[in-house]
């Protein structure tokens, strides 16, 4: 059905906040670029108004730490037909774009946008932004369409091709209100993103029944070392909410496989415990119960408050060091911090992780 989302005021009785209208060519499209993680934290701006082939212009061209592209496409006054189709076509040329054509692109993206004499190489930004760089780019994509309101004959058309031939489609609705002399943004998702990334990041494959295990991405870098997580059986996530959001879906008894972007698959375990904040956490040393914050840690900037890092503690079926991680063509990754996937590609990894481990299926550990 469609979205509405609506504001009230409640501090001396409760009134509405009038909607206001905004001019999306100019100002939204500028706001989404200067901070992409109001779309999508896990994002990072690689191009604006890029040209096509075919003569198009895309508003703006995102990828995620795992090297897939995302076009951001804004809908302004286009009627419904006109705006998926304009997508799908752009979705149709940026699956064939090559990395060198990346690289080209988010340079030129810093020339002309950034005003940056010397820009970086993608590698480069990728290393800085998300503490890892893809061995592959652009082995996927994703199209999200930006409006301000939702009309039912978007929402058929989107829900058509997502769930009849897996195109990893989405809209968010952006509303602009006023209170006074300040102004608000709020956002929405047609499909809350989580849920559509983990079924349809693979591509064309088919969404599967969920198998019951889960994905965790976890990141190497300053405030995370996949030697201490070995160590002390965790893993964790940290960053703001979106980061951390996911790990709730991990309860004791659930089985976990860990992947470090970049690197491959490190470690399976079981949860033992759920979520908690780095000065809630403790860990297990010689048999007793100790906080994490009292043991030698290798990421110094594990216990940042500013960063809020949480964790997840986990029983390790099999771990392997950075150096002997597990990457196959045709293995399943994903941007988020936890996944459920239903994909072939995640029944794919699984099975082969277990074949190369020695792992049994949880059924028949059952």
């Amino acid at each position: 059905m469609p979205v509405e989302v609506a504001i009230w005021r409640i501090d001396q009785g409760h009134s509405p906040v009038t909607l206001s209208g905004m001019d999306y060519e100019r100002r939204l499209q500028e706001i989404i670029a200067a901070d992409v993680s109001i779309v999508d934290p896990s994002l990072m701006v690689i191009g604006r108004e890029v040209v096509t082939s075919f003569g198009g212009s895309i508003d703006i061209l995102a990828i995620d730490a795992g090297g897939n592209l995302v076009v951001i496409e804004l809908k302004r006054d286009q009627t419904p037909r006109d705006v998926v189709a304009q997508t799908l076509d752009y979705g149709s040329w940026i699956s064939h774009v090559s990395s060198e054509e990346i690289a080209e692109t988010f340079i030129d993206y810093q020339r002309r946008h950034l005003s940056d004499a010397t820009p970086r190489g993608i590698n480069e930004a990728f290393q800085e932004r998300f503490n890892s760089v893809p061995d592959e780019l652009n082995t996927s994509h994703r199209l999200l369409i930006v409006a301000s309101e939702m009309d039912p004959s978007t929402e058929r058309i989107v829900a058509y091709l997502r769930n009849q031939y897996n195109v990893d489609i989405n809209v968010v609705l952006f509303r602009a209100f006023r209170d006074g002399e300040r102004q608000y943004l709020t956002r929405a998702w047609l499909n809350e993103p989580e849920v559509l990334s983990s079924a349809a990041s693979t591509g064309s494959a088919p969404i599967l029944a969920w198998n019951g295990e889960y994905y965790n991405s976890f990141g190497e870098g300053e405030h995370r070392s996949w030697s201490d997580a070995r160590k002390y059986g965790f893993i964790c996530a940290g960053g703001g909410d979106w980061y951390v959001r996911t790990l709730r879906m991990l309860q004791p008894d659930n089985r976990v496989w860990v992947c470090v972007p970049g690197k491959g698959y490190v470690g399976v375990g079981r949860v033992v415990t759920p979520v908690a904040r780095y000065d809630q956490f403790e860990v297990s040393v010689n048999g007793s119960a100790v906080p994490i914050t009292e043991v030698p840690f290798e990421a110094e900037g594990a216990f940042d408050e500013a960063y809020g890092q949480h964790f997840v503690g986990v029983e390790w079926l099999k771990t392997v060091d950075l150096h002997a991680a597990v990457w196959e063509r045709g293995f399943f990754a994903n941007q988020h911090t936890v996944a459920q996937p239903r994909s072939s590609k995640w029944l794919f990894t699984v099975n082969r992780l277990e074949e190369l481990w020695g792992i049994y299926s949880q059924e028949e550990s059952v």
